[in-house]
């Protein structure tokens, strides 16, 4: 296959450099490798955040600002809040910062606009800093949240019918899945001061129970779309995060996550 049809395909990695536009939009998923309970791949963020900046580049391609291209995901992320469970990789915030502005500023050598896709809460504290720097230093990058209106918070219904449609072979038995179903500011005070494992020793926030891969087309199809409008309205609060198309009042709302600490 010629370099220029993997282009046109939106995948960075397997490009080949003369076919790699300058000044192209380029988006960055940015996920984690941590516990999504006993059901769920560690890479449920990553996966969802890359499938969600793959939908969003094809839903931008013939539009002004398309076609984009999509890098690699960023697999490692901040995930403090899960380090009592074997497999959670966190490289803190300090690390994740870091990497955020060194991705964007070495896209800046040959991209556009660098639109960061987040797929775990824990990020977006780094996000807000991170990319609130690259603008101050005059670099045109933005971030935006894979979120989806009463969205459970981590490993739930919302995510679990997510991955039945994104990789239904990662997915494993949940009927008797379940975790803390605590609405999510009433569990944050306990999550932050213990950990989710002291809140919820199978690691769910929420109950897969239900989850379909019906419903997980519907949730990806509301972000993709959510994604997708925001990039092509092109606002960014000061933070840097994309505004939704009817935000008049600069609130800078965007769903940070699948669900608030997924």
């Amino acid at each position: 296959m010629r370099g220029d049809d993997l282009v046109g395909d939106g995948d960075l990695a397997a490009a080949v450099w003369p076919s790699v536009p300058e000044g192209a939009l380029v988006l960055v998923p940015v996920g984690s490798t941590e516990q999504h309970g006993p059901h769920l791949p560690l890479s449920t963020d990553s996966v969802i955040a890359r499938a969600v900046a793959e939908g969003a580049a094809e839903a931008l391609t013939g539009t002004p600002v398309g076609p984009p291209l999509v890098a690699p995901v960023i697999a490692y992320g901040a995930s403090g809040e899960h380090a009592g469970f074997p497999g959670t990789v966190s490289i803190g915030r300090a690390a994740l910062h870091a990497v955020i502005v060194e991705t964007a500023r070495s896209l800046a050598l040959w991209a556009g606009r660098v639109v960061f896709v987040n797929g775990h809460g824990g990020n977006v504290p780094t996000l807000d800093a991170a990319v609130g720097r690259l603008r101050s230093e005059g670099h045109d990058a933005v971030w935006t949240g894979c979120g989806v209106p009463d969205g459970d918070a981590h490993a739930g219904r919302t995510e679990t019918s997510a991955m039945l449609h994104v990789a239904p072979r990662l997915v494993r038995p949940f009927a008797s899945v379940a975790g803390d179903p605590r609405p999510l500011a009433e569990l944050m005070p306990d999550l932050v001061a213990r950990g989710v494992r002291a809140v919820s020793p199978s690691g769910v926030l929420g109950d897969p129970a239900g989850a379909s891969a019906e419903q997980g087309r519907a949730i990806m199809a509301s972000m993709v779309a959510s994604v997708a409008d925001r990039i092509g309205v092109g606002r960014a609060d000061a933070r840097g995060r994309l505004l939704v198309r009817d935000d008049t009042a600069g609130t800078g709302e965007t769903g940070d996550a699948v669900g608030p600490t997924a």
